[in-house]
């Protein structure tokens, strides 16, 4: 999940929007998806701060580079050996019931009503997959096999987790990636204007 980079990639194209999202829109879309919280209007100090922090840990990567990105892996497995996983190396830090720890913000829930909400990218098996095979744990990253990220993944995403009221708008034109954990309904899809030439399939 790197953000270095992260700022020279906007404005851009997101199908699941299916518009062309400015950094804002992005930090917005964090704050209400993974934090479950509330978006910030774009003239409040703190989004101009978040903005400013992106900018200056992008500073020398060209616009529109995307090497610094980070593709999902197409990890995969089955929620028992994810639980026993889980248990065994993650509990101690997001706590046995995935409700996060005492310790603070450090160790943040998974699932559970302060955990990140369905709309949240982090609730898609790839997506966190990829975050703990590289991220986690904490203390030893990379020290998970592929499976066994595979299998946390999918034991994580199994779980119950806020809702994200209007998740079936997500999508709008297709291109729902496979792994999305709710169902969507494509809609009046009319690309115009920036999102018509910035689209591709």
């Amino acid at each position: 999940m790197p953000l270095t980079g992260a700022y020279a990639r906007f404005p851009q194209f997101r199908w699941r929007s299916a518009s062309v999202n400015r950094i804002e829109d992005r930090i917005n879309d964090c704050f209400l998806r993974s934090l479950n919280g509330s978006a910030l209007a774009w003239d409040d100090p703190a989004m101009r701060d978040l903005v400013a922090y992106l900018a200056f840990l992008s500073r020398g990567v060209p616009v529109g580079d995307s090497a610094s990105v980070a593709a999902d892996s197409g990890v995969a497995g089955d929620t028992v050996e994810g639980a026993r996983v889980f248990q065994e190396k993650c509990a101690r830090c997001h706590g046995r019931d995935g409700g996060g720890s005492t310790a603070g913000s450090l160790f943040p829930a998974v699932w559970g009503p302060k955990s990140f909400n369905i709309g949240a990218g982090m609730a898609r098996i790839r997506t966190i997959g990829a975050f703990i095979r590289r991220n986690m744990p904490r203390d030893l990253p990379g020290s998970l096999s592929e499976a066994e990220a595979g299998s946390v993944a999918a034991y994580i995403t199994s779980r119950p987790r806020p809702d994200f009221p209007g998740k079936e708008h997500d999508w709008p034109c297709g291109h729902r990636p496979a792994d999305v954990p709710y169902q969507t309904v494509t809609g009046d899809c009319r690309l115009t204007g920036e999102a018509s030439r910035t689209a591709r399939p």
